[in-house]
């Protein structure tokens, strides 16, 4: 910019019958290219330190939405991760949460239909309501109920601000047909497990080997249709210790690569778990890795993993002959 400057007062000092020489015109041009150049870098360097705020920002909220859960709790080693499909974000319409209650440790993996920052209204509803659930309600489906009227009331708020004349009542409105798929589960102190599902893919359970928790059909999505009036949960075998589970949404195992392919997303923790689990940490890494290299780093969807091993320690085995009580001699009469 002073070499442009300088160029500028040269214009203005000479008189305007000054013959300029190709020399002087060269040097007279490289400097107003000089002046350009440095017009140029000084916003870039501005609009550079803008959208590092406007970053930093934006990450500091992300991790208060989905805040990345304790590496312990209760004896369970966590691990949690997300992929978003939005480029630049690490939050889109996959969720997760883990708390330990007076009730045992519950976790809720959900799913907004669509992706990307769209959905983050609906996730902030169900992860806000879920956060205060889990610790009122004693019972698993009271939990449910709580997370199925906070995306009723979330529905209709959004289709009351696109369409103020009509509503949640326009079929149109593209609130209309969002739902949310929901798994809730519940861990107790010796491994028992009872989870709802709310059309969200079943979990795995690892070790040794890689196998659903369950096979039953799920309730429909919440948004969809109204939850029955009699909820059972349904009661899985005893998380044992060493096992593991790996909660996943369905952009994991519905992700495709250039030729149309699935994700093997069960072989991939069958290869993680030949014997005992590994740490919650690298049993996402692992699957990450092999779930970007499938795709080529394309992802159409979101993909969220959540992973809780059982570290809790085993029940002493009894040892030795078991106690009987003395004979007891007859009376002699």
């Amino acid at each position: 910019m002073a070499c442009g400057a300088a160029a500028i007062a040269g214009r203005v000092v000479l008189p305007h019958d000054h013959p300029e020489s190709l020399g002087e015109r060269i040097v007279a041009g490289l400097l107003f290219l000089a002046l350009g150049t440095g017009l140029v870098l000084a916003v870039r360097r501005r609009l550079s330190r803008e959208l590092r705020r406007v970053r930093a920002v934006a990450y500091a909220t992300q991790r208060v939405l989905l805040r990345p859960p304790p590496a312990r709790l209760e004896g369970l080693s966590i691990a949690a991760s997300q992929l978003s499909a939005s480029r630049g974000a690490s939050v889109g319409g996959d969720l997760y949460e883990v708390v330990a209650s007076p009730y045992g440790v519950r976790a809720v993996i959900g799913d907004v239909r669509g992706h990307g920052l769209p959905a983050i209204g609906a996730v902030a509803a169900v992860l806000g309501s879920f956060r205060e659930a889990a610790y009122d309600e004693p019972e698993l489906a009271g939990v449910l109920r709580r997370l199925d009227r906070a995306v009723q009331r979330h529905l209709r708020e959004r289709a009351r601000d696109e369409h103020p004349a009509t509503g949640a009542d326009d079929p149109g409105s593209p609130s209309a047909e969002e739902f949310v798929t929901v798994l809730l589960l519940q861990i107790a102190p010796d491994g028992g497990m009872m989870a709802l599902n709310c059309g969200h893919p079943w979990p795995y359970r690892l070790g040794p080997g890689a196998r659903p928790l369950a096979a039953v059909d799920p309730l429909p999505p919440l948004g969809l249709f109204p939850l029955p009036a009699e909820l059972t949960p349904y009661r899985c075998r005893r998380l044992l210790p060493g096992e593991a589970l790996v909660l996943h949404t369905d952009g994991a195992a519905d992700a495709r690569d250039a030729a149309g392919r699935f994700f093997g997303l069960e072989a991939v923790l069958r290869q993680t778990a030949p014997g005992p689990p590994a740490a919650p940490a690298t049993v996402i890494s692992t699957v990450q890795s092999a779930l970007l290299r499938h795709t080529g780093g394309r992802l159409t969807d979101d993909v969220a993993l959540l992973v809780l091993r059982n570290d809790r320690p085993r029940p002493p085995a009894r040892c030795g002959r078991p106690h009987r009580s003395p004979r007891r001699e007859p009376s002699r009469q």
